[in-house]
């Protein structure tokens, strides 16, 4: 059943709860709005350290509602931020999980986006990404398969 009529909202709209609930699966999760912080919070952290044509790569591999939320805010003659190491990252995720029940474990909650991006994404996206980040934030994503 169409909930908007148009099939390419709809579909964009079931891919981003896919995604959301592999999220709560992988964190326990509770709520889907938890999911929906976690993954957005990590997304703009992870855009704004990437240069400018990785984070344009990575968006481009979004399903169309992930990618609108990734790009909400986005100055690309900013990036990348070089002053988003680790702790910073992590910090700037839990000041965006602020209010969530699970926010107490920051670092988790991008271990498990990062998780679900492995998932998601292309190996060979996956790969690139990586290959632009300092090693601290680079041991964050899931050993290649």
């Amino acid at each position: 059943m169409s909930t908007t009529g148009i099939d390419a909202f709809d579909k964009t709209v079931y891919v981003t709860n896919e995604w959301l609930q592999e999220l709560m699966a992988e964190f326990n999760f509770s709520h889907r709005r938890q999911a929906y912080q976690a993954l957005r919070a990590t997304l703009h952290n992870l855009r704004d350290r990437l240069l400018a044509n990785e984070a344009v790569h990575l968006g481009a591999q979004l399903p169309m509602l992930i990618r609108g939320f990734y790009y909400e805010g986005w100055d690309p003659s900013r990036t990348p931020d070089k002053s988003i190491d680790k702790p910073a990252f992590i910090d700037n995720v839990s000041d965006a999980m602020a209010g969530a029940p699970e926010g107490d474990y920051p670092e988790d909650i991008v271990r498990a986006v990062f998780k679900l991006l492995a998932n998601r994404i292309g190996e060979g996206e996956i790969k690139q990404i990586k290959q632009v980040l300092p090693p601290d934030l680079k041991a964050l994503w899931p050993p290649a398969q």
